[in-house]
């Protein structure tokens, strides 16, 4: 039985599949990288020194113990 699920494993794992003609919504997931790089980009900015703040009590808390 063991022999039986390993040849069809190997099967189906080295089986060539077709290539699919549709390759997804290409754009759309660009626009939504560079959309959230761009917040990023932007709460970085308003918020530095208040991210560093948070930052550095954060690792202050867990050293100090």
């Amino acid at each position: 039985m063991s022999l039986l699920l390993t040849r069809l494993f190997l099967t189906l794992v080295l089986t060539p599949q077709p290539a699919r003609k549709e390759r997804g919504d290409v754009p759309g997931w660009v626009l939504i990288t560079v959309m959230t790089a761009g917040l990023v980009v932007a709460i970085w900015a308003l918020a530095a020194d208040q991210l560093k703040s948070m930052l550095e009590k954060a690792l202050d808390s867990v050293t100090s113990k």
